[in-house]
């Protein structure tokens, strides 16, 4: 087997430019995700689920788009194929996860929606993402393996700062930055398109530059059989584990503790940096409607099968008692020309997209503040539940359920699923409710788009400390050291009240990112050796998936432990965890073997299968 030649640095550079591309999408999907959901409505406590799709995706993908590219040639390559399919799936799914909110679609079907688009875009960044390691792995030689794998992480981080600030930028020049409740504003969905239009480009760069090896050529240098289509190797994930070197495992263990922590980071930074950083304000989602003997809960509740009352946590406006005056809906206007209120909306001013009624609980009560257009006025009269129910008083009917449907003959609402429950004095009723960060506010916005900055802070800081990484005399010990500082990092991110403070904690989390982009693949690739270097890859990211599902199952429980009922969730207690986790993992750095590995058999026979 021959020695692979060393390449110009521009040859190494073309080899993985195009990760910058896909790492803006990236960078787009991790500082948005959570937001985007929160924005459409969901629970605090249900945010880390929804980061289940991402690592699964890359678990079954990853593997399989290594494996079936270590057996693939074309005219176009064996890596590049996936890279062009995954490309274009990203580009279109960028498109469509933003705009979850802005098709008039109730919480649910919106967040299922993103939900179907998160999948498929992670995916589809999986498979171009992945071609680019597996061409290192292929054309570089071992000496030549850490600076190659040097220009990758200097070209993500670059990319990841890029995607990052795309919305405060956007914000800076104008564009609009806050939307009407449950819509994704104009700057996050605007940093998707533009993100989808860089990465189209970066892929026809690397088409254009990059000329894989053909099969012959590669069997010289790698090893192994290479023929097109032969049939006559397979690959067995199971003998393919079973004969992995030791630091295999050793590295994948430190990986755990450490994607586990940025899965936390990338789900609740932006409700710790809104809460504890821009004080947004908190306000009410109904959780029930009681009386005092029975308790209603669903995401929607109607009155008599015709008025809604509750529509995914939130009261539907039905009446204004102002200085004893009460005026029910369906029109209410200020100053006989100023629409506040139609149809049970609060109506929303078209130059700020801000509400111009701000209700300081779902249905106004005596002693409530009412705010119009800025002027607070003070309700006097003695409102109660009842009097919003179309005046309805004695004996009412609830129905409620998980889903409203409407019959387009009669107009009438129905409730799918539903429960019909009698309530027999309705002046009793009362709002159960649960503390939430107000997602369309402006303070929410300011800190989501800020989180893209500071995220910006990690991406530079990474960069500056993948230049430090290789002054240490041992791997082992800058990888230690940087994971200790980014744990650091997570946890004075959870106490800092200062937006500009923060820069200090992401950029020491940047220097444990630094680390976990160079090491791991420098330290694997070099025990590798024969013509399942893809498969080994792919299987690697098992590491780098299974922590962040694992993350993702348990999130939603760990923060319910630390919650107290019915107050805001304590985000930043995550943060805190993470930065435990980060600890950790740099103490399991001390049993990684770089040396003394069993070797590796280049195939398996299709006998052994």
């Amino acid at each position: 087997m021959k020695t692979k030649p060393d390449l110009s640095f521009w040859k190494l550079w073309n080899l993985s430019f195009g990760f910058f591309g896909v790492q803006i999408a990236y960078a787009l999907q991790s500082a948005n995700v959570s937001r985007i959901f929160a924005t459409i409505g969901a629970d605090p406590h249900d945010l880390s689920y929804f980061w289940i799709l991402p690592p699964l995706m890359g678990l079954l993908v990853q593997p399989v788009v290594g494996t079936l590219s270590d057996k693939t040639w074309t005219r176009f390559g064996r890596r590049l194929p996936y890279l062009i399919a995954g490309a274009l799936v990203a580009v279109i799914v960028m498109c469509l996860l933003p705009n979850a909110g802005s098709f008039g679609l109730g919480i649910s079907s919106a967040i299922i929606m993103g939900l179907v688009a998160l999948m498929l875009l992670d995916t589809s960044i999986n498979m171009a993402m992945q071609p680019f390691k597996m061409l290192v792995g292929d054309m570089v030689n071992e000496k030549q393996k850490g600076l190659a794998y040097s220009i990758q992480s200097f070209l993500c981080n670059a990319g990841s700062v890029v995607g990052f600030v795309f919305p405060f930028l956007l914000a800076w020049i104008g564009i609009q930055a806050t939307a009407p409740d449950g819509v994704v504003p104009q700057t996050v969905i605007w940093s998707f398109y533009i993100g989808a239009a860089i990465l189209m480009l970066c892929v026809l760069y690397s088409l254009v530059k990059i000329k894989e090896w053909p099969p012959k050529v590669y069997a010289e240098y790698n090893g192994g059989s290479t023929e097109e289509n032969s049939p006559k190797e397979k690959t067995n994930m199971v003998k393919l584990l079973r004969n992995a070197p030791s630091t295999f495992w050793t590295v994948g263990l430190v990986q755990f503790f450490c994607w586990f922590a940025f899965l936390f980071m990338w789900t609740y930074t932006t409700g710790t940096v809104a809460t504890i950083a821009f004080d947004t304000p908190v306000t009410d989602r109904i959780s029930a409607i009681t009386n005092g003997e029975t308790t209603i809960t669903g995401k929607y509740i109607l009155i008599n099968d015709t008025v809604t009352v509750v529509k995914e946590g939130k009261a539907t406006v039905k009446g204004v008692t102002v200085n004893g005056q009460t005026t029910t809906c369906s029109l209410i206007v200020k100053n006989g020309n100023d629409t506040i209120v139609s149809d049970g909306n609060i109506i929303y001013d078209k130059e700020t997209s801000m509400s111009k009624a701000d209700f300081s609980v779902p249905f106004a009560k005596a002693g409530d503040r009412l705010s119009i257009d800025g002027t607070e006025t003070i309700l006097s009269s003695d409102a109660v539940l009842a009097d919003h129910l179309n005046g309805l008083n004695g004996q009412v009917k609830f129905t409620t359920g998980t889903n409203v449907a409407r019959d387009h003959t009669s107009g009438r609402l129905d409730v799918l699923e539903k429960e019909d429950i009698v309530v027999n004095d309705a002046s009793k009723a009362h709002f159960d409710t649960v503390k939430a960060l107000d997602t369309a506010s402006k303070q929410y916005n300011n800190a989501g788009d800020w989180v893209g900055i500071l995220f910006a802070v990690q991406a530079l800081g990474s960069v500056l400390w993948a230049v430090i990484l290789p002054r240490f005399r041992s791997r082992k010990l800058s990888y230690a050291v940087s994971l200790i500082l980014g744990g650091a990092g997570f946890i004075l991110s959870s106490i800092i009240t200062d937006q500009y403070l923060l820069f200090i904690p992401f950029a020491l989390i940047g220097c444990a990112w630094a680390a976990m982009l160079a090491w791991p693949f420098t330290i694997l690739t070099n025990s590798l050796k024969g013509g399942n270097i893809g498969a080994y890859l792919g299987l690697f990211n098992y590491s780098i998936c299974l922590p962040q599902i694992i993350a993702a199952i348990t999130g939603g429980w760990i923060l319910a432990a630390f919650s107290t009922p019915g107050q805001l969730a304590p985000q930043y207690i995550m943060m805190i965890i993470a930065g435990i986790s980060l600890i950790i993992g740099a103490c399991c750095v001390g049993i990684i073997k770089e040396g003394g590995n069993k070797p590796v058999r280049e195939a398996i026979p299709e006998s052994e299968i």
